[in-house]
């Protein structure tokens, strides 16, 4: 019975139909065999223990059949292997598969016929389950591969079909890999002037040159091209396949065709998840996104960049930039596709253009991945050793320069107009237009927009760019206070004071210089410095006395200093007593509730890399690292999800434990006793703990008084002992608040600002801003605006916190004129 279903079966009217026959004819007993094994197997009962006997049988059936195909030689062997794929199904009656036996039989047998290859194949395609699919077409290949290049020509059609079905199934990607390189070498041989069917993605607007080039003008050199493209398997190929990258590129006279394939990935068309499918098997056809490029077809787009990165023309670091920010920088509205991300990334190291560097700055600013973040830092480490230099001071002479003046400027003539680029501050950046008659404006002119709009949309991305160089500059110095770095002074002017963009940035900052005598002088900003300097580092205040830092403090005050980022007034951690206690971490910020959303965001803008908390399996564990000095040291704070705290997916609220340190040893990160953090590093560290906490508890949440879960917590957080960050705020409040009109009103008192008002008195918070009312100590709930800034004082630096502290003194100094119901409700409660 099971012999003749296999026999009827069999017949697909393909010119093959005899071949199967006579197989299943040579091999009628191991067919026998087969079926007694699935009658045996359909009779186990149910019950457990009246299966033994049953087992027992089946166990000598599978014997019998193991002990015919070892006796099987040659042509029975063959027509065993044959048998074995004919009979492998997966439906109903169950799961058949006989890979194991088909393995053993394809590593000793030979004298295949095209026929009988073509087959395997052909039955191979017939499976419809990817996985088994890519199993028996392995096995038809091992039967290819054993023919004569007559045989392996004969079967070229199924290997094409075989092709496209492999190119249209979701196999495993390292299967993928393997079967497509075996498939294209035998291609290749078979036809070398015909580029294998399915290699070249039918839709994609990126393929399109390669794909007209393939259907106009087949070539061997072309082909050969294709199969090498797409054999690029890893992010960085070796310099033999580079070698012969270019080799096969001029060959096929396709410099011009992967030049157009780059464009069109940075810059083209994506691809539609609703048009073209899902691109990747684990999002389904259902969710709708863009993306590239498919995931069977990534190795040959990667290989493409490559292409193009090697024959470069003038537009190719551009594109390389953007095809990396597009695959795998933020907020470009495309699915992350982090090999092709990685290969632009690495392709931009390679280029002999002086622009890449520029480009790899710019990517080093935006791109937050984790995993790109470290193909930046080899890519870095790439370019610098090309060029004799470290890969920090790469990154400093990489920063561009947009065509600035030293003054960070740049007018242009423009339609009888002067128009003016300037960066005017540490966020800053403003296009200014002066009129034929001498006016100002910040808007450009009618006449502007009307008669030269071109020119205008890129002055306006000029503005946009050097924006963003200011943003990724500002962060980079701020992240050298905990480098501990020096500069010889000429390269410190060369690449520091008189850049203008950093130029911006750095004569805003206090600066240590060393004399001759090796001794270190701390000079104002902008200031000149005395005599001829050696060398020259940032201040920081961890290295300075207690009298020096008022001094700097009350000067960046009274002379209305503000500096790009909080320097003067920067806090200062230093091991306590406890940590000490504790030697390998510290419990200084544990135990407090934090908004997790909020608190993973800001791990992000940080440039901290954390694991997501979530109801999975690791989920539960948080452990963000941020790195400080210049990468040899990592802090990581530890935090898990609220017990009994669920949201849809990931938890609403987190809790906070331990901070721990590691230092870089080679390749790996090895952790040390708080007493080895260098000052600076443990410092720098703190203070971003501490950000986090003040910023992401739900201390600072000025609703969570309506809430009953965790009353407790907010109660105590909310008005506890102030933290570095807070202390820094009470000082620079010290010395602000004798400056403004409404000094009378308000004093310092331990942890709070106390501001008389006509009603009542109030203290505020200096950490959380949160509101007591006297004389009963009644929580007074005021919720911001949303509004930065109180625009009545000046601040040496820029503190949200501490703008809302003020915003707050100067509304209940006057509370006499607050109109808002919800506050005089609450104000009336305790009158």
């Amino acid at each position: 019975m099971f012999f003749d279903d296999l026999v009827t079966d069999s017949h697909r009217d393909d010119g093959l139909d005899g071949v199967r026959v006579a197989a299943l004819g040579r091999g009628r007993v191991l067919v026998g065999l087969l079926a007694r094994e699935r009658e045996a197997h359909a009779a186990l009962p149910a019950d457990w223990h009246g299966r033994a006997g049953h087992e027992a049988s089946l166990g000598r059936i599978r014997v019998e059949i193991g002990s015919w195909l070892a006796a099987a030689l040659d042509e029975d062997g063959r027509a065993a292997a044959v048998c074995l794929m004919l009979a492998a199904s997966f439906g109903a009656d169950g799961f058949w598969d006989y890979d194991a036996e088909i393995d053993g039989l394809m590593k000793r047998l030979d004298g295949w016929s095209g026929d009988e290859a073509a087959v395997l194949l052909l039955r191979a395609c017939e499976y419809d389950m990817d996985h088994w699919f890519a199993r028996g077409l392995s096995a038809a290949l091992g039967a290819v591969e054993r023919l004569d290049a007559d045989g392996r020509a004969a079967v070229a059609p199924w290997l094409r079909h075989a092709q496209a079905h492999l190119a249209k199934g979701q196999v495993g990607a390292r299967e993928r890999r393997s079967l497509t390189k075996r498939l294209t070498g035998l291609l290749g041989e078979a036809d070398e002037a015909v580029v294998p069917a399915g290699l070249i993605p039918a839709h994609a607007p990126w393929a399109a040159p390669l794909r007209e080039r393939a259907e106009s003008a087949p070539s061997r050199g072309l082909a050969h091209l294709v199969q090498h493209l797409a054999a690029l398997a890893g992010p960085r190929p070796t310099q033999r396949w580079r070698r012969t990258c270019v080799e096969a590129v001029d060959a096929a006279a396709a410099r011009g065709t992967v030049a157009e394939m780059l464009e069109a990935l940075a810059e083209g068309d994506p691809l539609c998840s609703r048009e073209a499918g899902a691109g990747t098997a684990w999002i389904g056809d259902g969710y709708h996104y863009h993306y590239l490029a498919h995931d069977r077809d990534t190795d040959l787009a990667r290989g493409a960049v490559w292409a193009a990165a090697l024959t470069e023309t003038p537009a190719t670091v551009r594109q390389l930039g953007a095809l990396a920010l597009r695959a795998g920088g933020p907020g470009s509205g495309m699915r992350e596709d982090l090999k092709l991300a990685g290969a632009a990334i690495n392709a931009l190291a390679e280029v002999e253009d002086p622009a890449a560097l520029e480009e790899l700055w710019r990517l080093g600013s935006r791109i937050k991945h984790r995993a790109l973040r470290k193909q930046l830092d080899t890519a870095v480490v790439t370019a610098a050793g090309r060029q004799g230099i470290t890969p920090e001071q790469l990154v400093e002479r990489s920063v561009p320069r947009h065509g600035l003046a030293a003054d960070g400027s740049l007018e242009r003539g423009l339609g009888g107009h002067r128009v003016r680029l300037a960066i005017e501050d540490a966020a800053t950046v403003r296009l200014t237009f002066t009129h034929p008659d001498g006016r100002t404006s910040r808007t450009a002119p009618a006449a502007l927009k009307d008669g030269h709009p071109e020119e205008l949309a890129d002055l306006r991305s000029l503005a946009k760019a050097v924006r963003s160089t200011l943003s990724g500059e500002r962060a980079r110095v701020e992240a050298l206070m905990s480098a501990g770095r020096e500069w010889p002074y000429d390269e410190w002017c060369a690449h520091y004071r008189d850049h203008p963009v950093t130029g911006v940035l750095v004569r805003g900052l206090i600066l240590e210089y060393r004399d001759a005598a090796g001794d270190w002088h701390a000079v104002a900003p902008g200031a000149v410095p005395p005599g001829e300097p050696a060398r020259v580092r940032l201040w920081h205040p961890v290295r300075a006395s207690v009298e020096e830092i008022g001094r700097w403090r009350e000067r960046m005050v009274v002379d209305r200093l503000r500096q790009p980022f909080k320097q003067a007034f920067r806090e200062i951690y230093l091991l306590t007593p406890a940590e000490e206690r504790t030697r390998g971490y510290s419990n200084r910020y544990a135990a407090h509730i934090v908004h997790y959303q909020r608190l993973y965001a800001l791990f992000k803008e940080r440039g901290w890399q954390s694991n997501y908390l979530g109801s999975y399996d690791g989920g539960y564990d948080g452990r963000a690292r941020g790195e400080f000095g210049d990468g040899r040291w990592r802090a990581c704070f530890h935090h898990e999800p609220v017990p009994g705290d669920h949201g849809h997916y990931s938890p609403d609220h987190a809790a906070t434990d331990q901070v721990r340190f590691e230092r870089r040893s080679g390749r790996r990160w090895q952790e040390v006793p708080l007493a080895e953090v260098p000052p600076l590093v443990f410092s720098e560290a703190m203070r971003d703990v501490d950000l986090f906490v003040a910023v992401t508890s739900i201390a600072a949440d000025p609703d969570w008084t309506d809430r009953g879960p965790r009353r407790a917590y907010w109660e105590r957080a909310g008005f506890a002992e102030l933290t570095g960050s807070a202390e820094s705020r009470r000082d620079a409040l010290s010395r602000i608040l004798p400056r403004l009109k409404i000094a009378d009103r308000c004093t310092l008192h331990g942890r709070f600002l106390v501001v008389r008002g006509d009603l009542r008195t109030y203290r505020i918070h200096l950490g959380s801003a949160n509101i007591l009312m006297e004389p009963d100590d009644s929580y007074l709930c005021i919720v911001p605006s949303g509004r930065t800034g109180t625009g009545k004082a000046f601040l040496p630096f820029e503190d949200d916190r501490l703008s809302l502290i003020l915003s707050k003194a100067f509304l209940l100094a006057a509370d006499r004129a607050i109109t808002d119901e919800t506050i005089l409700a609450q104000l009336a409660r305790g009158a």
